[in-house]
């Protein structure tokens, strides 16, 4: 049967996503291009063999359009000849190039992808937010409502019956999870320095998080998404509430995540190099893991966040798995409420989600998470000479792709 296998991933770390962030001077392309530079140097790959790269990025606009994945590859010094483009399916935009990649490779179309994805959030919070999910699609809003995302945690909380206590406490597990992970060094095979122009480091470890952190502190803060109920969207008084209120008209919400129990707002990037076992093996590539399945479901807009239980669901049919097979999961912390109700439904033991921590307590690169989750996964996956993994998440629009992948 047709295989894909990872030849090695890498990603860089996470950077504050704001202005004086470690790594917000660094142009998105430049973020990645380190990325494919890094990949062949490790792995001996010759770039002129690349049938394409593929590149996730949330916003593309600004610094972040006109296809990045295309200007990194020349800024990396790969051939003319090597095409590249980059793809939205926002949360889940690196995860889905990863897959995408995997599907070329499958079909044997293609040979060696490079896939993955980045995102400056540095520059995107400074961006107009005149978007499809704001104020200029309102007609598509009103017909398939697609409230905020803080507002959809706090909801899938209340309608699930999860409480403040259980999210403080992912919270903090994830902050503790992510301090020991990068005190005892378990992230340094896949991590890659950022460098500026001149070649000096900005950022060689992650910056985002709090280890600090504590249960007293996390009581003490104050909900994030209460008053987005009334915060208006077009300036003729709909609200994020009110188009809420189209799906939900009684509910009365129990605001529970704050910002801590929300994914945090970081730069980065992270990458994958695939091959064909035919293109490896001819070319001395050796393998780290070969992918088992790939997936994406569609779930409800207007909760928009519980497409990754349904996606789990969906990858493991596909690979002919069952839930037993899984060794390791890795689901972004978009909100604590995603990993607290994938967990539950799946009857999963909390020992083996998020191992080192998530985004809760490292940060959301919207654009590449998936590509890093993938690498932490296949690193941990090695660490602890266990074999099989999945990954999954959940995106706007009640979207969730997912993979499971298999250490060779």
């Amino acid at each position: 049967m047709a295989e894909v296998w990872i030849i090695d991933s890498v990603r860089t770390p996470r950077g504050a996503g704001k202005a004086e962030g470690a790594i917000a001077s660094v142009h998105p392309q430049r973020l990645f291009s380190q990325l494919l530079v890094a990949l062949a140097e490790r792995t001996g790959l010759d770039p002129v063999d690349v049938d394409d790269v593929i590149a996730g990025v949330n916003t593309q606009q600004g610094k972040q359009g006109l296809n990045l994945a295309r200007m990194a590859l020349l800024d990396a010094g790969y051939p003319a000849t090597v095409p590249g483009f980059s793809l939205d399916r926002f949360c889940g935009s690196g995860l889905t190039a990863m897959n995408l990649a995997a599907m070329g490779i499958l079909s044997g179309a293609q040979d060696v992808v490079v896939a993955g994805g980045a995102e400056m959030m540095s520059h995107t919070r400074t961006l107009s937010r005149e978007f499809m999910m704001d104020s200029n699609n309102l007609a598509l809003r009103k017909k398939i409502p697609q409230p905020h995302q803080g507002l959809c945690a706090d909801l899938i909380a209340t309608l699930e019956g999860f409480t403040r206590e259980e999210m403080d406490a992912l919270a903090l597990a994830s902050q503790q999870r992510a301090d020991r992970a990068i005190r005892e060094g378990r992230f340094a095979r896949s991590l890659i320095p950022v460098k500026d122009e001149n070649g000096a480091t900005l950022l060689d470890r992650e910056q985002f998080p709090r280890p600090q952190t504590t249960a007293e502190g996390l009581a003490n803060l104050k909900p994030a998404f209460a008053s987005f109920m009334d915060r208006e969207i077009d300036g003729e008084g709909t609200t994020y509430g009110s188009l809420l209120r189209l799906v939900y008209p009684d509910t009365a919400i129990d605001y529970v995540h704050t910002a801590a129990t929300s994914s945090g707002v970081v730069d980065g990037a992270g990458a994958l190099l695939l091959a064909s076992p035919a293109y490896a093996k001819a070319h001395g590539l050796k393998p780290r893991a070969r992918i088992r399945g790939v997936a994406t479901v569609g779930d409800d807009p207007t909760l928009m966040l519980n497409g990754p239980v349904p996606a789990a669901r969906k990858v493991l049919e596909k690979a002919g798995m069952t839930i037993d097979d899984i060794d390791l999961f890795e689901v972004n912390e978009a909100f604590a409420v995603v990993p607290a109700k994938f967990m539950r439904d799946l009857d999963l033991d909390p020992e083996t989600v998020n191992v080192n921590g998530g985004a809760m307590a490292l940060g959301h690169p919207i654009g590449a998470t998936g590509a890093i989750l993938a690498g932490t996964l296949l690193d941990e996956l090695e660490r602890q000479d266990k074999s099989v993994g999945l990954v999954t998440m959940c995106a706007a629009g009640g979207l969730a792709p997912a993979v499971i992948i298999e250490r060779v």
